[in-house]
């Protein structure tokens, strides 16, 4: 199979840092242009990073012929636009998460051509962790998943930071509780039914910085989670069974190119004695993310995780955010 040619939209963060350096050391493809309103920082981002050609805006990207896949890293609010920018000028997105600001704008998103596949790009459900967790879940190791426990924070209070901009899309819930969203969905393999939320939100900001959410998962599955952006650095997801405990050292920020650690305990005694590690050679859930996206494209198949999937996403980020508003239980 040929290499896929990526292009990629701005030079945000996520992208020169761990998306393009993902992509370029992937199978199936390879980043070969990137666009800035800033022409100097795409020229200058492209020499860093070995990519042929540097747009200074969008559109050029877009209408670059040899292009065939759009990464979109650029601000929440401006997730949506742009996608339906590059599926009209016929490339295949893979679109960083959240898919939207909420349901309704992404459900704009159902005007993509039929022959164009997007994805949203939640990376963790391609690293080998997690479907070695799954594994382990499916084998009956630790009896039955019963409850999944994720916690989630870093601190950010700067003021000029778009994850604080709420106009933006900025706060905890839409930048990492989507990914607490996504292990219980995944782990559990099942949708939830209903949820509850609390909120704090920063008095300047306005943003929620401290969000922690309970999804019932009926016949007995529960997810409760915590996110926040003014905590100290950390990360888990636990994973409750009726016979053991499964944990995931670093679920979400695994180190590219880096072996993964599970620790698996069978609940006999409180001082975590009973733990059997187990590693997981090394990977790059970026380029793992890249390859499958391209695979299923090429071979004419559905994303892996395609509109219905972001868009369920979406309704219970939405419905969490009801909830601390009501004070009360929602439906997604």
């Amino acid at each position: 199979m040929d290499k896929a040619r990526w292009g990629v939209v701005s030079t945000a963060n996520i992208g020169l840092e761990k998306v393009i350096p993902g992509i370029q050391r992937s199978r199936l493809g390879r980043v070969s242009a990137i666009a800035s309103r800033n022409l100097e920082k795409a020229k200058a981002a492209a020499a860093d990073l070995g990519i042929e050609r540097a747009y200074g805006s969008y559109e050029e990207l877009l209408n670059d012929p040899e292009i065939e896949f759009i990464y979109n890293p650029l601000p929440n609010d401006q997730h949506v636009d742009v996608t339906l920018a590059a599926a009209r000028a016929g490339k295949h997105v893979l679109c960083e998460k959240p898919i939207g600001l909420n349901a309704d704008d992404a459900a704009r998103l159902s005007a993509l051509p039929d022959d164009i596949r997007m994805m949203e790009a939640f990376m963790v459900r391609f690293h080998p962790q997690w479907l070695r967790c799954r594994e382990i879940l499916q084998s009956g190791k630790i009896g039955k998943p019963t409850a999944i426990q994720v916690a989630f924070s870093y601190f950010n209070n700067d003021s000029n930071n778009i994850r604080n901009h709420p106009e933006k899309g900025g706060g905890a819930l839409l930048d990492i509780g989507c990914y607490a969203i996504v292990a219980g969905r995944f782990f559990f393999e099942a949708e939830p039914k209903r949820v509850i939320a609390l909120i704090d939100r920063d008095p300047d900001f306005e943003t929620d910085r401290l969000t922690s959410g309970l999804l019932d998962f009926g016949k007995g599955r529960q997810l409760a989670f915590t996110v926040s952006t003014q905590a100290a650095l950390y990360q888990r997801v636990q994973i409750l069974g009726t016979d053991g405990r499964l944990e995931i050292e670093i679920p979400f920020n695994a180190s590219q190119g880096a072996v993964s650690r599970l620790f698996l305990y069978d609940g006999s005694v409180l001082d975590g004695s009973d733990a059997k590690t187990e590693v997981v050679p090394e990977a790059d859930q970026y380029a793992e993310q890249a390859d499958a996206f391209v695979e299923a494209v090429k071979k004419g198949q559905a994303s892996p995780y395609g509109l219905d999937d972001a868009m369920t996403n979406m309704r219970i980020i939405d419905a969490l955010f009801r909830s601390a508003e009501r004070d009360s239980w929602q439906e997604p």
